[in-house]
Parts: C-alpha cells; structure tokens; sequence
C-alpha cells in the first residue's frame, strides 16, 4: 500500500473512499469493501481519502479507537492501494466544490467515490452524501453510498464503539470492531513489585489520544515474536501501589520470561474480569492477583 504525502498524485485512476476510518469497523469495511470492488470492475486502483485520526480536532478531544499507525495497518488488510492520511488542519477550510476539485480530481484521480450514508465534508461539515453525489456527477465521477450497518438491531458506528470501550464491555466492542481492540506501544519500566510476587509484569502507556478503556483486570493476550502468549491486563492507574501515576497496561504474561523492555508489542484485550479496586495490603493485592490468573487460564482453557 503506498502513502501519499501532500506533494504526491496516485498517477493512476482509483475508486477512492472517503472518511475518518477511526476504527476501521466492520461498519467502516463495508464501505472499504464496496470501493475495492468496484476499483477491480473499473480497473482501477482502490484508494482511500481519510485524516490521520489525531488531527481531527472538530469535535474537541477525539478518543481515537486507534492509532494512525494501526488504522493504517488495517486499510491496507483491507485490499487498499492508496491512501492519502491527511492532515485536518492542512484542509478544514476547503469548500465542498474545492475539496472535489482539489483532492478527488486532482490528487486522487477518482473515477468513484465511495462514502457511508452519514459522510459528511466541506467547511464545517456543510455537505452531505447527495451533495457529493451532485458534484461528482457534474465532474463525471461516480458515487456510490453505502448503508449504514447494523448487526443484531445495533448501527455499528465508532460512537457506539467507543462507549463499549470505556463501560468494560471488551467482548462486545470487539464483535463491532471485528477484531480485538489492542494497545501497541513500547514496554516501559515500572516499580517491578511483580517479580517478588511471583507475577512479573510489562507497562506500556497508552499514546495521546487513545480511548481509555474502563480501569479495571482484562483477560487479554500478548503477541511476541509472532507467537501469542495469554496474560492479565491491569488498565488503571494502580490505586493499592501507585502515587498519581498516569493510566497505563500492567500485564502479566503467563508462562513467559525474558526481558521485554524496550519492545513494542500489541495487547489484545478479550473480556473484562473486574473494575480496579484499592486493596488493604499488599498480600490481598496479591491473591487477587493469583485468582485473576486462574480465571484467565479457565477462560483460555490452558
């Protein structure tokens, strides 16, 4: 999949899609997946118009489902060709007609634009998925709009998404999401308190702008060098052992040792065991600890 910077054309025709892709949903695939269809029917390239999620400032704090780098990982699974990441701020002033004009004719080189009933683009939203229809046909590009998906009586959108996220309904946000929703980032140094417990832990951070998920113990699951280990997941900010720290994922990894620091891995979270709570002492902390384990092994039957 090629990114294409500001200066950069596709140099070929494509059927571009167009939105935020914040998490790259199944909602979010049923439109990825209407545009490379209809991009293997024109012979044509199957690209994607989108922000880089961070940017996108219009609605206050964004709590992103997920980071640029992993939303560009999934469109390009996605059979995506072309994307062009944008930077908000670089285009949030662009009118309806310019915004067509500049990005779809001249960067993109569309010949269809694909968009999900709800799209909405130009300055300060103005317009609307008939809009587009309208102004790509007087350009001579196609459109198609794709309905929006429900599973179950449920729209999946990311607003819905992400409200599971932060309520600890793991399970559920993931069958939305179509995978399981997972934290990358570098294993960090913590207090190491773990390893005289017999619990030795990673810490990793959570990147500006994600969503938090509820603070609480998740079953979850950590890839490392392409193998998948089972582990407990901490998410919170360690009430019985930390001191105003910022929220970040504890996890221990059951039966795995080395030395992990300095690693960027991917946690996968699966189902949500119990909120964070504050223990008396450290030995309570402790057993809790060890049933969270045999919970987790029961729930990955190992």
């Amino acid at each position: 999949m090629k990114i294409i910077s500001r200066d950069e054309r596709t140099g070929t025709n494509t059927v571009t899609a167009l939105g935020i892709f914040d998490g790259v949903h199944l909602g979010h695939r049923r439109v990825l997946g209407a545009a490379c269809e209809r991009a293997k029917a024109l012979h044509a390239g199957a690209a994607v118009f989108t922000f880089d999620t961070m940017t996108v400032t219009s609605k206050g704090r964004l709590d992103a489902l997920l980071t640029d780098e992993d939303k560009l990982m999934r469109l390009e699974e996605a059979g995506i060709d072309y994307v062009y990441d944008a930077d908000f701020s670089k285009l949030r002033e662009l009118s309806a007609e310019e915004f067509i004009d500049r990005v779809l004719v001249g960067k993109m080189h569309a010949v269809c634009a694909v968009c999900g009933e709800d799209f909405r683009f130009g300055k300060g939203g103005a317009a609307d998925s008939a809009e587009l229809r309208r102004l790509c046909a007087e350009r001579g590009i196609d459109t198609v709009t794709v309905k929006q998906l429900s599973i179950g009586g449920e729209t999946v959108s990311s607003t819905r998404i992400r409200e599971l996220i932060q309520a600890g309904e793991i399970a559920h946000a993931n069958a939305l999401l179509g995978y399981r929703w997972r934290l990358t980032a570098e294993v960090i140094h913590g207090a190491q308190l773990g390893r005289t417990w017999d619990f030795p832990t990673i810490n990793q951070t959570f990147p500006e702008g994600l969503a938090l998920p509820r603070f609480g113990v998740y079953c979850s699951k950590v890839t490392i060098g392409g193998k998948s280990y089972a582990g407990v997941t901490n998410i919170g900010v360690k009430p019985t052992v930390g001191k105003g720290s910022p929220p970040l994922a504890e996890t221990f990894i059951i039966d795995y040792s080395g030395d992990l620091y300095g690693q960027t891995l991917s946690t996968e979270l699966y189902e949500f065991v119990r909120p964070e709570k504050r223990f008396a002492s450290f030995a309570e902390l402790k057993e809790e600890i060890g049933r969270n384990t045999e919970f987790t092994k029961e729930y990955f039957s190992i």
